[in-house]
C-alpha cells in the first residue's frame, strides 16, 4: 500500500530522513517505533503531503506522491497527538465542521458522523462541549474526526496519551476492529511499546533518519531473544559473508544471531568473519526477551530530549 525508496529529507544541511526504503502492506498495521527526534513525524508528514521530500521515491496505494498527490490526501487521513479540534463547539459540532471541510453535506454527512460517533462510543457525550470533556471522551473525537472521510490509510500519532486504562483499551480494540472489519491501512506511532506489540502486524524501528529494523511482529520478537552484537563499521565482504548463514541477520551496526540449532554453529561463523575483516566487538547482549529492550538496544539509551 505504502512504497518508500530512497527517500531522504534535510532542514539546514542537518539530515531527517537518509535513504529510508520502507513498504506498508495493504490492510495490515505498522507500527512505527522511534525516539524523540529519529524521523517518525517527517516521515508521516512527507506522506501526507504537509511538507516535501528532497529525494527519493513515494508511491501511496500505486499513486505517486509527486504527481498526485490530492488523491493520495484524499484516502488517508492523519490523527496527530495533538489534540485537533475545536474546544468551545459540541464534539457533534466539531464533527460537522470538519465533515463539511471534506466537502460532506446532507445525507453523507451524517452517514458518516453516525459511524464517527458510533465507532468512538461518543452517543453520551457528543452534544455537551468539548473544553467539559474528559481525556479518553477527547482522544476519542480526535480519532472520530480522522475517520470521517472514510480512509484507507489512517495515520496515528501517539493515539492513547494522557488517557485512563479503559480508554486506552478501548482505542486499542478500535484500531484493531477497524483494520480486522474495514481493512484499513493503519500507520501507528507510539512510545508505548505493549501498544505496538498489542496491535501492529510489522514494526519498523527508526533511528537518526534510518530504518534499522523492520519485520513482521513475529520475526522482531524472534530477533528480542537472539544474541546480539554491536560492532564496529563493517564493509560490504563482512555483510555479504555473514548474510549468507540462515539464522544471522545484520542491520546498521548490529548483528543478531537467531537461537536455533545452528546457534553454535553461527556464532563461530560470526567471530570468524570478524577476525577475517578485522572488526571490533563493542557489545554483546544475549537473549533480551522484550520489544523494549530490543529497541533500547538498537536505537542505544541516552537521552533524546534535548536533541
Amino acid at each position: 500500500m505504502i512504497d518508500i525508496k530512497h527517500l531522504s529529507k534535510s532542514y539546514h544541511l542537518k539530515p531527517v530522513l537518509d535513504n529510508v526504503n520502507l513498504s506498508v502492506g495493504r490492510g495490515s498495521i505498522m507500527g512505527l517505533l522511534g525516539p524523540n527526534g529519529a524521523g517518525k513525524t517527517t516521515l508521516i508528514s512527507i506522506l501526507t503531503g504537509v511538507i516535501g521530500k528532497d529525494s527519493g521515491e513515494v508511491s501511496v496505494g500505486g499513486l505517486d506522491l509527486d504527481r498526485e498527490l490530492g488523491r493520495i490526501q484524499s484516502m488517508c487521513s492523519y490523527v496527530p497527538q495533538t489534540l485537533a479540534f475545536y474546544p468551545r463547539l459540541s464534539a457533534r459540532e466539531n464533527l460537522e465542521y470538519f465533515g463539511s471541510l471534506w466537502g460532506l453535506r446532507g445525507r453523507k454527512l451524517k452517514e458518516r458522523m453516525t459511524f464517527s460517533i458510533d465507532v468512538g462510543s461518543m452517543g453520551a457525550f457528543v452534544e455537551k462541549r468539548v473544553d467539559t470533556l474528559s481525556g479518553g471522551m477527547k482522544r476519542r473525537l480526535n480519532l472520530a474526526i480522522g475517520l470521517l472521510n472514510e480512509p484507507e490509510i489512517l495515520y496515528l500519532d501517539e493515539p492513547t496519551v494522557g488517557v485512563d486504562t479503559q480508554s486506552r483499551n478501548y482505542i486499542l480494540k478500535t484500531i484493531v476492529q477497524l483494520n480486522r472489519e474495514r481493512k484499513t491501512t493503519i500507520v501507528y506511532t507510539s512510545h508505548y511499546m505493549d501498544e505496538i506489540e498489542q496491535v501492529s502486524d510489522e514494526i519498523a524501528v527508526i533511528d537518526e533518519g534510518r530504518i534499522v529494523l523492520h519485520d513482521t511482529k513475529e520475526a522482531i520478537l524472534a530477533h528480542a531473544d537472539a544474541v546480539l552484537i554491536r560492532v564496529g563499521e563493517m564493509g560490504n565482504p563482512a555483510v555479504t559473508a555473514l548474510s549468507s548463514h540462515p539464522g544471522i541477520g545484520v542491520e546498521k551496526g548490529m548483528v543478531h544471531i537467531k537461537r536455533d540449532q545452528r546457534f553454535e554453529e553461527n556464532m563461530a561463523a560470526v567471530f570468524t568473519v570478524f577476525h577475517e575483516h578485522g572488526i571490533g566487538v563493542d557489545d554483546i547482549v544475549f537473549g533480551r526477551r522484550t520489544l523494549e529492550e530490543l529497541f533500547l538496544k538498537l536505537t542505544n539509551v541516552r537521552l533524546r530530549d534535548e536533541e
